[in-house]
């Protein structure tokens, strides 16, 4: 279960950590734009973690305090539901919540998914 930010009790790989730091030194515009918002607490006080490892999957962005994982979605995404369903089942079972938005919403509407967000953290 979550403690300290973390997922306790998992092992990570050396191919994974590594995977992981690449995602955060190479965010997407969108990642990076989210990012922006949600790092160093801005976000009604609410921390958050960038390309988390959890259960050998990497979540964009990872709120230990609410158990909550933000993905944001790019075009990849249309080609690899399946897989998405499948990851999303596992982490949900395991009693996180997920959110996903769109590059486009955050492109066109980032205020709006900074209050989806903040709407889902309050859900805790």
């Amino acid at each position: 279960m979550p403690i300290k930010n973390i997922v306790i009790g998992q092992k990570i790989t050396t191919e994974k950590r590594q995977r992981a730091k690449e995602l955060r030194q190479n965010m997407t515009p969108e990642e990076a734009l989210l990012w922006h918002e949600l790092r160093t607490n801005k976000l009604a006080g609410w921390h958050f973690r960038r390309q988390q490892v959890i259960d050998g999957f990497i979540v964009d962005f990872y709120c230990h305090a609410a158990s909550l994982i933000v993905e944001v979605d790019g075009g990849i995404h249309e080609t690899q539901k399946e897989q998405d369903a499948e990851r999303d089942a596992h982490l949900l079972s395991r009693g996180f919540r997920i959110l996903r938005v769109t590059n486009d919403e955050v492109n066109k509407d980032l205020q709006g998914v900074l209050q989806k967000i903040l709407e889902n953290l309050k859900q805790t």
